[in-house]
């Protein structure tokens, strides 16, 4: 599952106008996007904090506060992109912070 586009769909509140989406050549590059959404997130939030540290909790609290978050991932097999949702999402981010702490 490495190597797949992945395109993620987002919505960051009720306003249709916040509909957004980004796109990565691999589910990995994803996850690390969103991270990175909730680590600018909270450097918006905190600008005088040097270092931010968070725990998987409170990604999952910005995952779960947006309005919308879906995936589309790249089926090489059947030429088409499968949709995934918060849920999955939340499973992929949470494997691929334990592989990096793993490093």
């Amino acid at each position: 599952m490495a190597n797949r586009h992945t395109i993620i769909l987002m919505q960051s509140s009720p306003n249709r106008a916040t509909r957004t989406f980004m796109d990565y050549d691999s589910i990995s590059q994803a996850m690390d996007g969103i991270c990175g959404l909730y680590e600018r997130k909270l450097k918006e939030l905190n600008p005088t904090v040097r270092n931010i540290q968070y725990d998987i909790a409170d990604l999952y609290n910005f995952i779960d506060g947006l309005t919308d978050l879906s995936a589309l991932v790249f089926d090489h097999s059947m030429q088409a992109y499968l949709p995934y949702d918060r849920e999955w999402i939340k499973q992929r981010t949470f494997h691929h912070l334990k592989k990096l702490a793993m490093r």
